[in-house]
């Protein structure tokens, strides 16, 4: 596994049995991205991510898909999470907390974020079906639960209503982009101060 930072840039170097992902992420981008995963909605909802959250992200990754997508997707999540920590470095000067409401249609979704330094995830989200264009929707819980190992971030995911599958996940993770945003962006109050009575993140 390689690292390599530059201002709020990460690129991140993932190998396994299972799945190789490269993955280069720019928290000050301008919502670019590029993706090549084999995992079409996947991509789909971290281009919601890229937009709302302003940031610029190129994923390429191989995995074991013909058995399923799990690995794949799983690992995405862990190289984002190492990414985005990387990325934030010793986080002075961040806002460090963001909250979004998103809503589609008749979906609406919360999501709370605080870079704590603490991985945690409340994934509460009931789909009403299983699986989207041939995706197991299972796979988003295992996606953001590496993301947050990875990145040491506490995440509150919160859809609180929505009939169409589609919809539901498109507010979660759009909410998650708008949510990031709000939580590396530079606080120009906080300049050289880490956002923590324990001095450390």
């Amino acid at each position: 596994m390689a690292f390599e930072t530059s201002s709020r840039q990460a690129r991140v170097e993932r190998n396994t049995l299972e799945t190789q992902v490269q993955l280069s992420l720019d928290l000050d981008g301008r919502g670019r991205s590029t993706f090549q995963t084999g995992v079409p909605f996947l991509e789909h909802m971290l281009d919601q991510v890229v937009r709302h959250g302003l940031i610029d992200l190129d994923v390429q990754a191989t995995g074991d898909l013909h058995i399923d997508a799990h690995h794949t997707v799983e690992d995405i999540g862990i190289t984002l999470g190492q990414a985005l920590a990387k990325a934030l470095g010793d986080k002075q000067g961040i806002r460090r907390y963001g909250h979004a409401y998103v809503p589609l249609d008749e979906a609406l979704t919360r999501v709370v974020i605080d870079l704590s330094g603490r991985p945690g995830l409340v994934y509460q989200v009931d789909y009403r079906r299983a699986v989207i264009g041939g995706f197991d929707v299972d796979l988003f819980q295992e996606f953001f639960q590496g993301l947050v190992n990875h990145a040491g971030m506490t995440l509150h995911i919160d859809n609180l209503r929505g009939t169409n599958a589609h919809h539901q996940a498109e507010t979660i993770f759009k909410a998650f982009g708008r949510a990031l945003r709000m939580a590396v962006e530079p606080d120009p109050r906080m300049t050289g101060i880490t956002p923590s009575t324990k001095g450390t993140l």
